[in-house]
């Protein structure tokens, strides 16, 4: 999108998985652990398909990844996924974290407030925020666990709460891209993350987090 007429950004929406960490191989071990012990006829799954699947809304995941189930039975299986998932996340010590991004953040939020939007469940953005160190620079979140919408409505929710005018949004897929253009937000491709993005929907491209600093300098 051309927004060289906007000015400077007035806020930062950060994307979770693939943007601020990756937990694709502790997640796979957890799902499959639920996996096991549901019962069903479930295929397991590896971090390369959870990369693949991370970033759209929870149950979208579980229809591409269960299409043999009955939708209860997804919808229980993925229940028992997240629980899972939280619990090994919780008890992991392992630096899934990308490169510069707490420094950074803590860096820039002297002079930006940071934000948070993801497709996540209920309680995955507070445990993010507590195992990353970036609970005290994050102002407020929105995510599809708590609203049940998609990227751009909550983008437009957050946006509008925290009275935004032209906030940079950092993703890492197209889903994240396209979001940002129903929502009418400039959208940045962390481009070490998971997904490959048009790059002419970018208005910055991040090869490092740190490269924040340099797009947000250049914008003032």
């Amino acid at each position: 999108m051309d927004d060289t007429l906007c000015g400077p950004y007035d806020g930062i929406i950060l994307d979770i998985d693939g943007t601020i960490w990756n937990t694709t191989g502790i997640v796979a071990v957890a799902w499959n652990k639920a996996v096991e012990e549901s019962g069903f006829d479930a295929r397991k799954v590896t971090a390369q398909d959870l990369q693949r699947e991370f970033g759209k809304p929870m149950n979208v995941i579980a229809d591409d990844l269960w299409q043999n189930l009955l939708p209860q039975q997804r919808e229980i299986l993925l229940a028992r996924c997240c629980t899972e998932e939280q619990i090994a996340l919780r008890a992991s010590s392992l630096h899934i974290t990308y490169p510069n991004v707490l420094e950074t953040v803590s860096s820039l939020s002297e002079h930006y407030s940071f934000y948070v939007v993801s497709n996540c469940q209920n309680g995955y953005v507070e445990l993010m925020l507590e195992k990353t160190g970036l609970l005290p620079y994050i102002k407020d979140f929105e995510c599809y666990g708590r609203t049940g919408k998609g990227k751009a409505e909550n983008i437009l929710m957050l946006k509008a709460r925290a009275q935004l005018s032209f906030p940079l949004y950092i993703g890492d897929t197209q889903g994240d891209a396209d979001a940002c253009a129903q929502a009418c937000v400039p959208f940045a491709w962390a481009s070490y993350g998971f997904g490959s993005v048009d790059e002419g929907q970018c208005a910055a491209i991040l090869r490092d987090f740190s490269d924040l600093k340099d797009i947000l300098e250049r914008r003032r």
